[in-house]
């Protein structure tokens, strides 16, 4: 059985690893790449793959919320999350947002190919650093509390939440989610006063918090 990848990273010579490092197993076909999140999803709706290899901080829409947009509508595609990042925040985000795996790229070279493999059998897959972290926010309870209040912002909300701590609220940012710069302050002030943040700097920080934008790796 061929098994179809889509690689989104930002980063050209990682795809390139990942390429080489999967189509060395004759089961693995890599049939796209995507240097962001809304890219990967267009790719993915189009190419159909079995798995997404997701990087999780992308600029314009991050590995979280398109991995969200992914598992939200039909075909419901599996999505492995890679990252350098193994801070519970972006973890948790991750895996409520319907990831199949969390592999971190330091052990992308020892875990992807099985974390690839668990996805496209319906299993979860987490490098072992990152499963203390998901038992312990499960005894924590930790889970819900932690995605409570980021759950209340729509999907929409949530993108323009990256758009303005990316500082990309006017020309190309908005005409990407086919909006008026006008809608996107519109956006802009329902969040802070669901969130109870003030400004463009709450704002931001609360968003390097809560992975929505990653500091650049």
């Amino acid at each position: 059985m061929t098994v179809r990848l889509l690689l989104a990273d930002d980063h050209r010579m990682m795809r390139e690893g990942l390429r080489s490092l999967l189509e060395a197993h004759e089961e693995f076909q890599v049939v796209g790449e995507a240097c962001n999140g809304r890219d990967a999803v267009a790719l993915a709706r189009t190419l159909r793959p079995d798995v997404v290899v997701m990087d999780i901080g992308m600029k314009e829409l991050n590995g979280v919320e398109a991995t969200r947009q992914l598992r939200s509508e039909p075909p419901r595609v599996n999505v492995v999350i890679l990252s350098t990042y193994s801070h519970e925040n972006y973890v948790l985000s991750a895996l409520e947002a319907g990831a199949s795996a969390y592999v971190l790229k330091m052990s992308a070279h020892d875990e992807l190919v099985d974390a690839v493999h668990a996805a496209v059998r319906g299993r979860r897959f987490l490098s072992p650093e990152i499963t203390s972290i998901v038992v312990d926010a499960w005894i924590q309870g930790a889970m819900f509390a932690q995605g409570s209040a980021h759950i209340r912002l729509t999907g929409r909300e949530r993108e323009v939440l990256q758009l303005v701590a990316e500082g990309r609220t006017s020309g190309e940012g908005a005409q990407r989610l086919n909006i008026s710069t006008r809608t996107v302050e519109q956006h802009r002030r329902r969040i802070m006063g669901k969130l109870n943040l003030h400004g463009v700097a709450e704002l931001t920080a609360y968003a390097i918090r809560e992975g929505i934008v990653c500091i650049d790796e």
